[in-house]
């Protein structure tokens, strides 16, 4: 039995009141879903700029109406320290996943990146800590790497951001180490490599790599690949993810607070690799298999060409142990797609 398998059992035995920020976004809404499945109270926190009442609807029909009745939202942004402080009342854990992503979209508008993730940010860390709460886990990212060109990404070592979006994130990460040196409010980081997953998003301008591929090549659309398709991910699938924010949240080791962890599988995969294990996915069991081939186009501005992620520090402090490679990942992602895509 794993640490993780370990937690919900206790959790079920002791229930305890979560917050999720961004609750109808992708990785918000998981973690919900997961929080319910093990009979929690869970409050979300969403203004749903990026996050849609479709998600939430799905979760509920996923769970039984007992544990959906455990769930509060509030219609509420993270700019606002009052939508922040009536969020974390009476709350034991902090799952503080909202934010503005996509580096596109933060070099388009770096103002509002801004003001969403680092406002944002410092709201929900002055109402945690005012509110007492047990434990503050928040979403950091692999782009605080910047240009550092090691492989694999260890936490200690970071070059200079390359976009606005990976400047934010940096600076949550300092803010998050003053509070615990200044005011002893210790939180747990957490630097997502690329997640994918159940209901996230295809469409849009700012939409991830793969399930827009997934969309593409379900409508038999070209798919476009930025550069050569020699650019590799650490691709990480969303119950990883969940396994370790949970994790977090419940640590009792006093040498795993405070710090940052990167969660992914600590592998790499090249887009050229991806697309063609996506079309075989998509052509499993199918009479008019999709031959089509990738286009290529040039390299977007702020992308760092590799990512994989050394992920021995979170396995030896909370004992994350990924459950899903990228291929059973995968697998679990086409079908979702093929049940609730339709256009």
């Amino acid at each position: 039995m794993t640490a993780y398998d370990e937690l919900k059992i206790q959790l079920v035995l002791t229930p305890k009141r979560w917050l999720v920020t961004g609750v109808a976004g992708f990785i918000g809404s998981g973690l919900l879903e997961e929080l319910l499945g093990l009979n929690q109270t869970v409050i979300g926190l969403d203004n749903f700029s990026t996050g849609y009442p479709h998600n939430l609807e799905d979760v509920c029909a996923g769970v039984s109406e007992e544990q959906w009745s455990r769930f509060t939202l509030i219609n509420g942004d993270i700019r606002s320290l009052v939508d922040c402080q009536t969020a974390c009342q009476n709350v034991d854990y902090v799952l503080h996943q909202a934010a503005l992503g996509s580096v596109p979209r933060s070099l388009k508008d770096p103002m509002t990146t801004h003001t969403v993730n680092i406002d944002g940010f410092l709201n929900m860390l002055m109402a945690a800590r005012e509110a007492n709460v047990a434990s503050f886990t928040y979403a950091a990212s692999s782009s605080t790497y910047g240009d550092h060109p090691g492989l694999p990404k260890v936490e200690d070592r970071i070059g200079r951001p390359l976009s606005p979006y990976a400047v934010t994130k940096y600076v949550n990460e300092l803010y998050a180490d003053v509070f615990a040196r200044c005011y002893g409010f210790p939180s747990i980081g957490l630097r997502y490599f690329n997640v994918f997953g159940r209901r996230q998003n295809p469409n849009g301008a700012y939409s991830a790599v793969i399930p827009r591929w997934i969309l593409s090549l379900l409508n038999r659309q070209p798919v476009f690949i930025n550069g050569d398709g020699s650019t590799s991910r650490d691709f990480c699938y969303i119950d990883n993810v969940i396994q370790a924010n949970l994790l977090s949240a419940t640590t009792q080791n006093v040498a795993a607070k405070n710090q940052l962890y990167n969660v992914a599988l600590g592998d790499r995969t090249t887009l050229n690799e991806l697309y063609y294990a996506l079309r075989e996915g998509v052509n499993r069991g199918h009479d008019r298999p999709n031959t089509q081939e990738p286009r290529y186009q040039d390299f977007r501005s702020g992308d760092v060409r590799h990512s994989q992620a050394d992920i021995s520090k979170i396995q030896s402090l909370l004992s994350y142990e990924p459950e899903f490679d990228i291929h059973e990942g995968l697998k679990h992602t086409l079908a979702w797609y093929r049940d609730n895509l339709t256009s």
